[in-house]
């Protein structure tokens, strides 16, 4: 069933506002990291054992930055999908995506019959599934 006006709008609107606060999460991670050089958060690294406990504090940091910006790129896409008329359209079957699962995942470009197959047809060995 294709989305109403209403869902849309709502939609929107929830999509607006997750964009701001990742932005405002990118922003505050990144004056964080001006302000403290990695250096000086992980001190002087006497062993083996503390630079890679050093080393995986900073990979994980890139990790959520990384997650946060894949994430704000996909809420930009979607806003433009609502703008243009394709929001809530599956790219593989061109079905309509459910009102429940655009509100969980907002930035959702395929059913979750689609989603599902291409989850199992691309994940790599060891890769975590939902």
């Amino acid at each position: 069933m294709a989305l109403t006006p209403q869902q849309t709008q709502d939609l929107d609107r929830l999509i607006v506002q997750r964009r701001n606060a990742l932005i405002g999460e990118i922003r505050e991670d990144a004056r964080k990291v001006r302000a403290e050089r990695f250096g000086e958060v992980a001190g002087e690294v006497p062993d083996a054992g503390d630079e890679s406990v050093a080393a995986l504090i900073a990979e994980l940091d890139q990790a959520d930055w990384s997650r946060d910006l894949d994430e704000l790129r996909g809420l930009e896409a979607a806003h433009e999908r609502i703008e243009g008329g394709g929001y809530g359209v599956c790219v593989e079957c061109d079905r309509d995506i459910g009102f429940d699962r655009l509100r969980a995942s907002p930035a959702a470009i395929r059913c979750i019959e689609c989603q599902t197959r291409h989850e199992k047809t691309f994940a790599g060995p060891g890769s975590p599934s939902l």
